[in-house]
């Protein structure tokens, strides 16, 4: 679980690509484009500009490059011609990138066109959620620590957290040790290190917590068909805190709110 430094340093890369790719997304106009699309897009970003490989596609069987989860769809959402991106929904999309043998793995839950005040409220209290969990990483904090901030967030502004799907650790494969769930009890678990390396990726609905897994043996949808929203980043674990590997360039300040302290440099 503990990586070099030499490993640190392919992460960084790796993480680093891979916020360019949600940075680009930024610039694209979604609404109006099917999530098959958008898929063949970041793919081709990835590969032609970036010179990276999707670690997404083939893993398991799966045949994309990213998830796709639109409004009700918790996470695993499959990308689709048939699934356009229509003012009022949110989609997540969850992407992740090989680069000199070492994987990042990040998502981001995007707006599309006018959304209602409610959807709009999730996804912040969901970033918010991910933040905090990110912001008590520190060697010698521990896992459950991780989990308390994020449910403890998400219960006070009414939401629920989804147990079944956690983060986990990451490197030269997409899931390594440890998992890390997105509730807890503070002070339970593994302790942190430096040098750990993990996603932070909750995912957190509306109304009850309570999931479905479609036919398709991918999607995974709310029980009561309300909204769910996921964030996510790939985080190291640092002598005197945490490093957001995949942070984009809109976020440089966000850390420093949360972890009290502003993030390494790049």
């Amino acid at each position: 679980m503990i990586k070099t430094p030499d490993e640190q340093q392919r992460m960084r890369e790796a993480g680093r690509l891979l916020a360019s790719v949600f940075e680009a997304l930024d610039r694209l106009p979604l609404e109006g484009m099917s999530t098959l699309q958008v898929n063949d897009w970041v793919e081709h970003f990835i590969v032609d500009r970036l010179h990276a490989r999707p670690a997404s596609k083939g893993q398991y069987g799966f045949a994309y490059v990213l998830n796709s989860s639109i409004d009700n769809v918790v996470c695993h959402g499959v990308p689709s011609a048939a699934d356009v991106l229509r003012a009022g929904s949110i989609v997540n999309l969850d992407i992740t990138l090989e680069k000199g043998g070492y994987i990042a793995d990040s998502s981001k839950t995007y707006l599309i066109g006018e959304v209602d005040y409610a959807a709009r409220r999730l996804v912040r209290v969901t970033r918010e959620a991910m933040w905090k969990g990110i912001g008590v990483v520190r060697p010698g904090a521990t896992l459950g620590d991780i989990g308390f901030a994020i449910q403890q967030h998400a219960k006070a502004h009414g939401y629920s957290v989804v147990r079944e799907f956690c983060g986990h650790g990451i490197g030269r494969e997409m899931h390594e040790e440890p998992q890390v769930l997105h509730y807890g009890r503070r002070g339970d678990g593994r302790a942190l290190e430096e040098g750990m390396a993990f996603t932070i990726e909750p995912m957190i609905n509306q109304g009850r917590a309570g999931i479905d897994i479609s036919e398709d043996g991918w999607t995974v949808t709310t029980r009561d068909g309300r909204l769910s929203a996921q964030a996510e980043h790939t985080v190291l674990v640092t002598a005197d805190g945490v490093e957001v590997l995949t942070l984009r360039s809109d976020e440089r300040d966000t850390l420093g709110r949360y972890a009290g302290h502003r993030p390494l440099p790049r």
